[in-house]
């Protein structure tokens, strides 16, 4: 109940502000930039405690070394936890789908919307308060978002958005990308009611290792695995 007398607050207050300064937030959303010093608190949360749940996206793949290593991680910062509260988890599961929509961050959007619509689960909410609800959790996700889902964060409303590896560092080592920032979408998309913040490349130190191997032989493989046939397994 606490969570949801939360979000309620939380609501109150964005509605509001953004009916005192509906122009400001015009200017201040389009002219977002990127976020990812380690030594800011942004939001009154510390780079240690975005590490650690940028840690919990990777974790979240189930694998140390899956091919399609998108992890996501959906956490609600607006309660009384100081490191916040795991509301979902999502991982990239379109080759065991078939379902090429399935990246990491609709996996986890999706398993939200149901556990927090779950009659028997921890929130019951309705759908009018879950689809609400947004816009007071944050999404780590360990590589940045392609356009389908940063343009999903967008409409979904998340009070906040933070990424490890890069779409061009994904692109120079090989990746097949749609080369559209994050950045340009949250520029593309002030018009959406809600403010989302924007921050990157945290704990690229430990994120990028998941996505630099598959296309250079050479690179090391991720913590827990080994090269078997070209390839990285789990040990």
């Amino acid at each position: 109940m606490r969570f949801l007398s939360l979000f309620h607050i939380a609501l109150f207050s964005s509605f509001h502000g953004a009916v005192l300064s509906h122009e400001h937030h015009l200017h201040s959303r389009a002219d977002q930039s990127i976020i990812g010093d380690s030594t800011l608190a942004i939001n009154g949360v510390p780079f240690s405690t975005r590490a650690y749940w940028m840690r919990q996206a990777n974790i979240a793949l189930g694998d140390p070394c899956p091919y399609a290593a998108f992890g996501t991680v959906i956490v609600n910062h607006t309660g009384t936890s100081e490191l916040g509260e795991l509301v979902c988890t999502g991982a990239n599961n379109s080759s065991s789908t078939g379902n090429p929509t399935v990246h990491g961050e609709m996996s986890a959007i999706n398993n939200c919307t149901s556990v927090l619509t779950d009659p028997s689960g921890p929130y019951k909410l309705s759908p009018t308060d879950a689809l609400s609800a947004f816009a007071s959790l944050t999404l780590y996700t360990n590589a940045e978002s392609c356009p389908m889902c940063a343009s999903a964060i967008r409409w979904a409303g998340f009070r906040e958005y933070v990424y490890g590896t890069t779409i061009d560092a994904l692109v120079r080592r090989g990746w097949g990308q749609i080369r559209v920032s994050s950045q340009e979408i949250f520029r593309q998309s002030y018009d959406l009611p809600d403010v989302s913040r924007l921050m990157g490349g945290v704990l690229t130190n430990e994120t990028d290792p998941l996505f630099f191997w598959q296309n250079d032989p050479e690179y090391p493989c991720p913590a827990g695995c080994s090269r078997v046939d070209g390839s990285c397994e789990a040990e």
